[in-house]
């Protein structure tokens, strides 16, 4: 076999078929919606990608890659991969479709979406996420598109915006230390994370730190495979967050464990905080925590008196009505004990923000026609909108919807409504996917979507502070086309003429961060690191309005909100009601990623099969054996799986692994039917974790979920 040559193809993936030679390497970037954003090498047979593995030569990677992105190979080349256009010829729901060209399928959507675009462009909704992270294949063409038309914009909440204005009202975006130096760090806390399954690279460094003498403390209320690794773990309980952090601000501040001239010289409002803190005394907060008071006062007492302490805040513990201030209060901790000062101090949720994208070249909102200004319709609250009729307040009622990189029908909170809505027979839907999800058994058409080795694409990071690129490394599959390429073409047919809608993808690619990142750089090794310092914020500078990081926000005050950060209790709590008396949160699956991977058989025969995890109080009295299949529900719906009986949940708590596809669920559903559309108290984002229900075995009584899971139709 003839050596493997990096990058041996550089063109577009057509002509590199032909000058490459028969077994090459092609340098990309993971595009899965995870911290890590690795470097990847695909080696390339005769134009078929048979490895994919992590790029040694990039630091972070260090040719390492996740079970699931390993076999990203295996899904490429899946048996089962969308590779023509279909066009719907069953019930919508059914998945039965009939292939057709490109042509007939472009020239229809163009037709009916152009008709709908003449009585109201608002009446088009797109509707995508992080199925790529890429901003070529994910917010470039896309969003000049819909923005020319005049479509509804869409609010992009389902992950992470609650954490993300948390971080701003506090240091000014979603910045924080670098992610290398945790590996320099004495005391980690790892707080609502499982990073061993959904940030391995930062593992990795929390392991040198460990070897060397530091102290790793798990705070979840799951006992994940992370907390099985730390050297304690608070499993407190779901929504307790901010609690927790004012009992620790309380301690810091009731010992003396503050750096004075941090606060004085590089915060704003502290003798606010300090007011609220002292309302938390331990005793207060580990009786809303569900913590022993000495468990409390030792991390206080740790974090206080180690240095230098780093926060590994993750997306987990924000999915709750209080998500946006307990994401503050946990952020107030560092700058309290001059963490900040130090290198392998401070705290990292996000590193996005430190990213010098250039989305307005990206995504032109200055395409958007005179006299419009569109209305935001929430993805979070998909449900409710799709069921809305025309008023003056929601404005017209949503016609058209084109969903890419996303999967709504399954990840979308109170499923059971969302399939409704996506049921509509006067609802146009088009889908752009790889696989048959349940979010395309819905659409009208279906069309091909590339995957990340048939494309062009340039990334940003949430967990370093690297720019990746992309090369197509095979030619597409079939018939499969490049979102952005979807998106020309349509533009092309519906007469929009713009000569932005000429760029290429390669154009795109260095239009996304233009003179601030050396695209040559990105060419000749697949990656460049942002000159971002050691320490960052050691002498403040925080990119806050005031330079400050801001305890007090005058920008929350200004809105009428709290300006300083407080526990909000979760709306939906255990022990609240009688007939739902657990609290229930849905961790993924370690082998998936949101619903991604769930039809990879290999990952899929290791997850074996939809879990919820009950602990055996909880499950004794209701009669219910490891494995047993067993209904969960409330108010909303119901769905079946099977019972992990463990100690992996804690009493009156259970854990529901998601995000299988409802396919392959037991009865056609999965966790989503018992979630609700409540949004959190900042950056209005799903409560995911703010959720009660009860659970029998399967064949029980039943409930007032049951009138939620008969609005399901038929072939989910």
């Amino acid at each position: 076999m003839p050596a493997a040559t990096p990058d041996a193809a550089t063109e577009a993936p057509e002509a590199a078929a032909d000058a490459a030679p028969a077994t090459h390497q092609v340098r990309g970037a993971c595009p899965h919606d995870c911290p890590d954003t690795c470097a990847l090498l695909t080696t390339v047979e005769n134009g078929i990608a048979i490895r994919v593995q992590g790029n040694p030569a990039h630091g972070h990677t260090d040719g390492v890659l996740c079970a699931k992105v390993s076999r990203y190979a295996e899904r490429t080349h899946h048996p089962e991969r969308l590779l023509t256009p279909l066009k719907r010829s069953g019930p919508k729901g059914s998945g039965q479709f009939t292939p057709v060209s490109w042509d007939e399928a472009l020239d229809d959507i163009a037709r009916r979406m152009g008709a709908i675009a003449a009585r109201d462009p608002q009446a088009i909704l797109p509707y995508s996420y992080a199925g790529t992270m890429g901003l070529v294949q994910g917010e470039s063409m896309d969003r000049r598109f819909f923005h020319r038309l005049g479509a509804s914009l869409l609010g992009r909440t389902i992950c992470a915006s609650a954490g993300g204005e948390g971080l701003t009202q506090t240091l000014g975006g979603k910045v924080g230390m670098k992610v290398e130096w945790f590996a320099e760090s004495k005391l980690i806390l790892i707080w609502g994370s499982n990073s061993i399954g959904s940030n391995l690279h930062f593992w990795r460094y929390a392991q040198q730190a460990k070897r060397d003498g530091a102290r790793l403390v798990c705070i979840d209320p799951r006992k994940s495979e992370t907390a099985d690794k730390c050297h304690e773990h608070l499993q407190l309980l779901p929504g307790t967050d901010g609690a927790l952090a004012l009992a620790l601000m309380h301690e810091l501040i009731a010992n003396d464990w503050l750096d004075h001239d941090y606060i004085a010289r590089h915060t704003l409002g502290w003798e606010g905080l300090r007011a609220r803190a002292l309302q938390w005394p331990p005793e207060r907060a580990a009786e809303v925590c569900g913590l022993p008071v000495e468990q409390i006062r030792r991390l206080a007492r740790d974090y206080g008196t180690t240095g230098p302490a780093a926060i590994r805040l993750n997306y987990g513990m924000q999915r709750v009505r209080g998500g946006g201030n307990a994401t503050r209060a946990v952020a107030c901790l560092p700058a309290l004990v001059g963490a900040w000062r130090h290198r392998a101090g401070g705290l990292l949720m996000s590193s996005s923000g430190m990213f010098p994208i250039q989305r307005a070249a990206l995504q032109r909102p200055d395409l958007v026609p005179a006299g419009i200004a569109p209305r935001t319709v929430n993805m979070s609250t998909i449900g409710d909108d799709l069921l809305r009729p025309a008023s003056a307040d929601f404005g017209p009622r949503i016609e058209a919807l084109v969903v890419y990189n996303s999967n709504p029908v399954a990840v979308a909170p109170e499923s059971a409504k969302v399939a409704v809505g996506f049921a509509r027979e006067d609802l146009f839907t088009v889908v752009l996917e790889h696989f048959q999800t349940d979010t395309a058994d819905y659409a009208d058409y279906v069309l091909p979507a590339t995957t990340q080795l048939e494309h062009w694409d340039v990334h940003v990071s949430y967990g370093h502070t690297d720019v990746l690129l992309n090369r197509p490394a095979i030619a597409p599959v079939g018939q499969a086309r490049p979102n952005t390429q979807v998106f020309r073409d349509l533009a092309a047919r519906m007469g929009l003429q713009d000569a932005c809608f000429a760029d290429s993808d390669e154009d795109l690619c260095r239009q996304a961060y233009g003179s601030h990142v050396d695209f040559q750089q990105l060419l000749d090794q697949g990656f460049a690191s942002l000159p971002v310092p050691d320490a960052p914020y050691a002498e403040g500078g925080f990119p806050t309005p005031s330079g400050q990081c801001e305890f007090h926000s005058e920008r929350l005050s200004a809105q009428g909100m709290d300006p300083l950060p407080d526990h909000l209790p979760n709306r939906e709590r255990p022990g609240m009601s009688a007939a739902y008396p657990l609290a229930m949160i849905s961790p993924p699956a370690r082998n998936f990623l949101n619903s991604t991977f769930v039809n990879v058989k290999s990952l899929r025969n290791i997850e074996t099969q939809p879990v919820l995890e009950i602990h055996p109080e909880d499950a004794a009295p209701r009669g219910i054996a490891d494995g047993a299949v067993v209904r969960v529900f409330n108010d909303r719906g119901s769905y079946e799986c099977h019972a992990a009986v463990s100690q992996r949940a804690r009493p009156g708590v259970v854990n529901g692994l998601g995000i299988w596809w409802r396919k392959f669920g037991v009865n056609g559903t999965n966790v989503n039917e018992v979630t609700g559309q409540a949004l959190t108290d900042l950056g209005a984002a799903p409560t995911f974790y703010d959720c009660v229900v009860q659970v029998e075995a399967a064949g029980g009584a039943g409930g007032a979920g049951d009138a939620g899971g008969a609005t399901q139709p038929a072939g989910g």
